[in-house]
């Protein structure tokens, strides 16, 4: 527990080197903390912070800095959060109104680097298991067909299926409308049990259209679930503290690469309620100590579906990026649910 003039010197401490991204020294902390206090005394305070962990001395300086403590209990008990200006509150709200899913999750990265001038990251939904809305075969040659598939969210995909049999473009067509009046909307399982039933009453060229569009489409799906969409990674390139750890980088950016690591990181917030905060390397998941994760789920319809967030280094303005990042997963809910 920290008194109170403790707790003014470490939110100023921690304010300062956010702002000035230098070792903070006792004449800084009496001149910005509004406390009269001698130089002694702010001196015997910082070392008791420094002895419980919240703050640390760099060896080429007399000040401190916060360690990944520090910041944990500034976040936690300190931090007073800013209102987004009426400027950026309009940019988010013009682009993420109701559009097309894809479009709406690439603006939202888009839109949580360019504001932050860090990476923005969004978990896509997880699939519920409806295949398409509606689908059409194309013959591209006399055993190669193009699968066009129209999802439940309007994404349009492309698969090409081979076949062993020869098809004339007039039986595809009436696969596709067969296909699209019983089945569009159902899920992989549905579609299978209706088949195991339904299976004497179709030809024989139906069932196997029928069998591989099932197949692409579930393929389609898996590759597409949990997929996450990252903008602005090149802005880590220009963070000063970040430029000085080149190993921190190139793990950063390995992650980026894998992603597995990054969606289990976000996975994390997915069950939070609000804005969830990761400094350093305090997920476990993924070692990360420079760099912090502000991330919050986003809901369709009440259920929570994905997570947006941003990774930027572990000295940054909390006030303005966790709004930044809580406004953005409701706006994007209100977009999707509205879709």
């Amino acid at each position: 527990m920290l008194n109170e003039r403790a707790q003014i010197l470490l939110k100023t401490l921690v304010e300062r080197y956010i702002h000035e991204g230098q070792p903070v020294g006792s004449r800084t902390l009496s001149k910005f903390s509004g406390l009269d206090l001698s130089s002694a005394t702010i001196r015997n305070v910082m070392a008791d912070l420094e002895e419980m962990g919240l703050v640390a001395s760099p060896h080429t300086s007399a000040g401190r800095v916060p360690t990944v403590q520090g910041y944990r209990f500034f976040v936690d008990t300190l931090l007073v959060v800013q209102t987004l200006d009426r400027t950026e509150l309009n940019h988010l709200e013009s682009h993420l109104h109701p559009d097309n899913p894809s479009r709406l999750i690439n603006a939202a990265s888009h839109l949580l680097s360019e504001l932050t001038q860090f990476a923005g990251l969004v978990i896509t939904p997880k699939h519920k298991g409806a295949v398409f809305r509606y689908i059409e075969f194309m013959a591209l040659s006399e055993k190669r067909i193009l699968l066009i598939i129209v999802t439940p969210e309007g994404d349009v995909q492309n698969k090409i299926i081979f076949t062993q049999t020869p098809y004339s473009q007039a039986d595809l067509i009436e696969a596709g409308n067969f296909i699209n009046q019983h089945y569009a909307g159902c899920t992989l399982d549905e579609i299978r049990g209706r088949l195991d039933t339904e299976l004497k009453q179709l030809r024989g060229e139906l069932f196997s259209l029928m069998s591989a569009a099932i197949e692409v489409s579930g393929s389609a799906a898996n590759e597409n679930s949990e997929a996450v969409v990252v903008a602005g990674e090149r802005n880590l390139l220009q963070v000063n503290d970040l430029t000085e750890n080149l190993l921190g980088l190139k793990k950063l950016f390995e992650l980026f690469e894998r992603k597995t690591k990054l969606l289990q990181l976000l996975e994390l917030s997915r069950k939070a309620h609000g804005v969830k905060v990761f400094i350093g390397g305090e997920s476990d998941v993924a070692s990360l100590e420079e760099f912090s994760v502000i991330a919050a789920p986003y809901e369709i319809d009440g259920e929570i579906v994905g997570t947006v967030g941003v990774i930027g280094p572990r000295r940054m303005a909390y006030e303005r990026v966790i709004p930044i990042v809580d406004i953005t997963a409701k706006l994007l809910s209100s977009g999707l649910s509205q879709h």
